[in-house]
């Protein structure tokens, strides 16, 4: 703890974005590059060393956070980035898209501003392949064994990463054309840029892990031959089955998945699209959702030129502060919270028809209506009271060239065959079914991640990489010294 009084004496100050009018004309991070490390020692000392760090227990990799905090106060950036990596394959993933559970458990939560644990984390991370201290880390031996994992977003890469370094030899398997699952088409550049991802990649196969993309398990490879040249298999797909919206004119054209339409944006700025087929410009927009990928859209939308974007949220507005009877400190509180998106959208202007950052609360979509020509052009809606009743005399119609749902998802996408192949036997949601041992019904096939445990959080699916990993590692070789941070019924914390 360098400095003892630090969380009396310095303010919590976050890394400042850039001004919303001049990051909307570009694709890139929305932060002030640069603007970060000059305050983050400051910020690290703000940290209290507590006797109990409850952080350690609102991360399910288990962060040493008061350790690499004191480290960075101390700017032994050396030795801050060996004490994060020893639970974190992508701390550069986690610092930009986890929505720190770690710093609504921060002991100092309890009455002032928490530390700002991601910050610190995305500092130490890219001062760590700044100055070359995140080498490949190859095996000194390899073990003979072979694991194939089917998916390659968080969950696969961190647990691909795992086996391989153990001395296992690993292919991962991936549908599209890229590495990287939703980090590389759901996720868009404003929020990750890719050279963080593909920077990743390039370490894992100086390691030794080997790509196989635009191959898709059941399809171009059957399951059945995929257990038999591999001694386990990790699927590791996520859960891409996104949720439906059933009201009265759904089938009009214009009318689109989230995940149809994020992929789009991503690909131009990947370079195989000049535009975007779906592209939002000049139009009307509504999203239907009011969670991150919504936050996404809206982004997106708005740097696509859109004439106007509106979100709807069927929550009512939380408010800004932490309610403890429903919320209590150290779980993650239900609160006002202004992305950068929204903050762009309320500094726009791009919702007429919303409140300042373009949400519409405790609204539900009763139906569309369109054109002659079948297209939607008007999105009909009721305001709604706690138990998502319609409140007489509130229904309204926006326009609505473009509806975009981002509703969620509800578990792996069954269209492939895999599940059916192998004979997978699944939980009631729809999620694959593993015991205590991340091992499903099938012999020598195991199960992480969202495909697993249902839609969650990066910081989840990067755990479940490391402990699934263990737990094959275990399989094949009798032991393994791979940590497993979480088990397969672990829960975040809650009331």
């Amino acid at each position: 703890m360098a400095d003892p009084k630090g969380f009396m004496t310095t303010p919590r100050q976050d890394w400042p974005r850039r001004p919303a009018g001049e990051r909307v004309r570009d694709w890139d991070e929305v932060y002030v590059p640069g603007a970060l490390l000059p305050i983050i020692s400051a910020q690290a000392d703000r940290c209290m060393d507590c006797g109990v760090p409850f952080c350690h227990e609102a991360c399910p990799l288990g962060n040493l956070i008061p350790e690499w905090n004191d480290l960075v106060s101390r700017e032994d950036w050396r030795a801050a980035s060996d004490r994060l990596h020893a639970t974190n394959n992508f701390p550069e993933f986690t610092g930009r898209l986890c929505p720190a559970p770690c710093e609504a458990g921060c002991v100092l939560a309890i009455n002032q501003p928490a530390v700002t644990i991601k910050n610190v984390e995305v500092a130490i991370a890219d001062r760590a392949w700044a100055d070359g201290l995140t080498p490949p880390r190859p095996p000194d031996r390899l073990s003979g064994r072979t694991v194939a994992v089917i998916g390659s977003g968080p969950t696969g890469l961190a647990a691909a990463q795992q086996l391989t370094r153990a001395g296992h030899t690993v292919a991962v398997y991936e549908k599209d054309d890229r590495i990287g699952g939703l980090m590389r088409y759901g996720i868009p550049e404003f929020k990750m840029e890719k050279r963080h991802l593909e920077r990743r990649i390039e370490q894992m196969r100086a390691e030794g892990t080997r790509f196989r993309t635009s191959t898709t398990i059941g399809r171009d490879v059957m399951a059945d031959d995929l257990r038999t040249r591999y001694d386990a298999v990790v699927i590791a797909t996520g859960a891409t089955e996104w949720r439906e919206l059933h009201v009265p004119g759904r089938e009009l054209t214009g009318i689109q998945q989230a995940m149809e339409y994020l992929p789009l944006a991503n690909r131009v700025c990947e370079g195989d699209l000049e535009r975007s087929p779906m592209s939002a410009a000049g139009k009307h927009v509504v999203i239907v959702g009011g969670g991150d990928t919504g936050a996404d859209c809206l982004g997106t939308a708005i740097r696509e030129g859109a004439a106007s974007v509106t979100q709807l949220d069927i929550y009512a507005q939380p408010g800004a502060e932490r309610d403890e009877d429903t919320d209590p400190w150290p779980t993650y509180p239900k609160v006002y919270r202004l992305s950068a998106a929204h903050e762009e959208a309320r500094d726009l202007g791009t919702a007429p028809a919303a409140d300042a950052d373009a949400r519409l609360f405790a609204a539900s979509t009763l139906r569309f209506t369109g054109d002659e020509s079948g297209h939607v052009r008007a999105l009909h809606l009721v305001e709604v009271d706690e138990k998502r009743r319609p409140v007489e005399g509130t229904a309204r119609a926006l326009p609505a060239d473009l509806v975009l749902l981002a509703l969620g998802f509800s578990g792996p996408d069954r269209d492939d065959g895999l599940i059916e192949q192998l004979g997978l036997a699944l939980e009631p949601r729809g999620t694959i079914a593993r015991d205590a041992d991340f091992a499903t019904n099938v012999p020598g096939v195991f199960a992480a991640g969202d495909a697993a445990r249902g839609q969650s959080l990066i910081v989840w699916a990067i755990a479940e990489g490391r402990a699934v990993a263990a737990a094959v590692d275990r399989a094949l070789t009798g032991s393994s010294r791979l940590p497993a941070p979480i088990g397969p019924y672990d829960r975040p914390m809650s009331v």
